[in-house]
């Protein structure tokens, strides 16, 4: 074959299997992944909930126009993931960036930004540096979800207590998966799971749980149930919530949670061991914390779990205002954390508190885990490790804040505030109910459970939301009046109930971590010149040496060539 020939012949082959590839590319349908964390790689339940789709999802994200370095990367990963989408569902999911302050006119911007706030979007106010000076921006760093007639905010940032803004964005970016796909069940679900909301012993009341309630319902149907001793008063359900009873369980109330636990239904138990009140706090000067029994102790430590009568102190506290003076007639007001209400934290990266916000907590007991044998258990939320553990009864009182805490003291370390169990659990109820009960087809009571799952918190003003008793309106939960921050409980108890209902498998996207390789700061300052140098000189210096081998190579080859001939 001559020169000429070959010449031609190699172009032609290559173009030739570029056409080949494609035409087989158009009737086999792959995708490869060569990150190492698989961050394009969607989990197998998002990718069947995108193929099942039957309409259009058209998604309108507010994060476009002139964002700084971190927030242009969240807005990327957005438009990646949205792109990945389209790739299962490529008619059927449609988006749109939009810069909300795009208008030049003030009036509009301020009409647009209060539109987007109504529409249940939250604006951050991020100051940031344009060469030597600082600017201050406003941006709504999410996104706003249609389908049919329904319409569903998503906040893409993802606020975190005490961990950067470079962090911050880059948990973010890891749930994006799970928060563009649990939105889009949210859309398009058809029947929801049930879930009961017990009643009758005392329990939050409608105010106290009204956000809480309105959340799940968006995602399950959510039902107030008076157990009241009938059989059947869970039957219909696939999980139930005990929020903060103060009042006694009776044994034939616990029969029946417990048998519905037998069946596979999932619990969450907010029981709280200890009653204290801040109310009192307001009209005196102290207040007690003392044990409180509810009648589910023995129930819960026949499940693996013991909530102790004792109460956290933690130097990372919730801050509130205390008058610590007059100027005039003014009262002056400092914030001091207030030890009594621990800011929980994540313990583990299990997916239902992976990335999650510190936790606000009010009067927190200790949890003990017991061995059961079949039964996992996974502590969910913990206090910091600068903890002290009061035993009840004790007196509280504002006047602890008078001096500077000795931190010798706060050192328990961190102790369990909410528990995940997962696995078979006996009945309570083994050996201790006559045989005419264990025996009636009508009752067809269990010994022993079906795999199901159950989380125990042991305080329940981690589902209770602020509300003006003169309005009977509600704040959202999770919110401090004091410090004007949302914490982290909303998502938290979502992320609970997603978690023991999922059948889909969503669950398994918070699990995701992407491993962003961000600059060192302080190396960034000390060494910028030296690696800008490295990576514009170096590539120069070595393309040049290339070519004069090159050049010397082809010389000594055809220099012989020519005094040969």
């Amino acid at each position: 074959m001559n020169r000429k020939t070959k010449d031609w012949l190699t172009p032609g082959l290559a173009l030739l299997s570029i056409v080949l590839i494609n035409y087989i590319g158009s009737f086999v349908f792959t995708r490869f992944d060569f990150t190492s964390e698989k961050r394009y790689s969607l989990t197998d339940a998002t990718v069947e909930q995108l193929e099942t789709l039957e309409d259009i999802i058209f998604v309108r994200v507010y994060l476009e126009g002139d964002l700084p370095a971190d927030y242009k990367r969240l807005r990327d990963a957005t438009k990646e993931l949205l792109d990945e989408f389209r790739a299962y569902a490529p008619t059927n999911i449609q988006y749109e960036f939009i810069d909300p302050s795009a208008s030049e006119d003030e009036d509009t911007r301020v009409a647009v930004y209060r539109e987007l706030t109504q529409q249940g979007l939250r604006y951050n106010n991020i100051r940031f540096k344009e060469g030597d000076t600082y600017s201050e921006k406003i941006i709504f760093p999410g996104a706003i979800f249609t389908y049919r007639d329904k319409e569903v905010p998503l906040q893409l940032l993802k606020s975190k207590l005490g961990v950067s803004e470079e962090v911050m964005l880059n948990n973010s970016i890891q749930q994006l998966e799970y928060e563009f796909s649990s939105t889009i069940r949210k859309l398009i679900r058809y029947r929801a799971k049930n879930i009961a909301y017990i009643t009758g012993h005392g329990e939050l009341n409608d105010y106290e749980s009204a956000d809480i309630i309105n959340t799940l319902g968006d995602f399950y149907g959510i039902q107030k149930v008076e157990i009241n001793g009938r059989l059947d008063a869970l039957k219909t359900f696939d999980a139930a919530i005990i929020a903060k009873p103060d009042s006694v369980f009776s044994e034939k109330d616990k029969f029946i949670i417990d048998q519905f636990i037998m069946r596979g239904g999932k619990i969450m138990w907010l029981v709280e061991p200890v009653f204290a009140s801040m109310d009192s706090l307001r009209t005196a000067s102290t207040t007690m914390g003392i044990p409180l029994d509810v009648n589910l102790a023995d129930q819960l430590f026949r499940y693996g779990v013991r909530l102790n009568s004792d109460l956290i102190q933690d130097l990372q506290a919730l801050p509130i205002p205390i008058v610590t003076g007059y100027v005039g007639n003014q009262p002056k007001q400092e914030f001091f954390p207030w030890y009594y209400f621990p800011l929980a934290a994540p313990f583990s990266a299990h997916p239902v508190v992976k990335n999650l916000d510190a936790i606000k907590t009010e009067f927190a007991s200790t949890i003990d885990t017991l061995p059961k044998k079949g039964v996992k258990k996974t502590i969910l939320l913990s206090s910091s490790p600068y903890t002290k553990v009061v035993r009840t009864p004790v007196r509280i009182s504002f006047n602890m804040l008078r001096e500077e805490p000795d931190e010798r003291q706060f050192n328990k370390g961190p102790k369990a505030v909410a528990l995940l169990l997962e696995g078979v659990f006996s009945s309570n109820f083994n050996n201790r109910i006559p045989e005419q009960i264990v025996n009636n087809p009508n009752i067809g009571f269990k010994e022993e459970s079906l795999p199901t799952q159950m989380i125990v918190i042991s305080d329940g003003d981690i589902m209770r939301n602020d509300y003006k008793v003169s309005s009977n309106q509600f704040s959202s939960l999770g919110y401090d009046k004091y410090t004007n921050r949302v914490y982290g409980n909303k998502d938290f108890l979502l992320n609970c109930f997603n978690y023991l209902l999922d059948d889909s498998g969503l669950i398994q996207a918070r699990s995701k971590e992407f491993k962003i390789r961000l600059l060192d700061p302080e190396k960034k300052k000390t060494a910028k010149r030296r690696y800008q140098l490295i990576n514009t000189v170096i590539p120069i210096i070595l393309i040049v040496i290339f070519g004069l081998f090159q050049f010397f190579i082809r010389k000594r080859k055809y220099g012989k060539q020519i005094s040969t001939s």
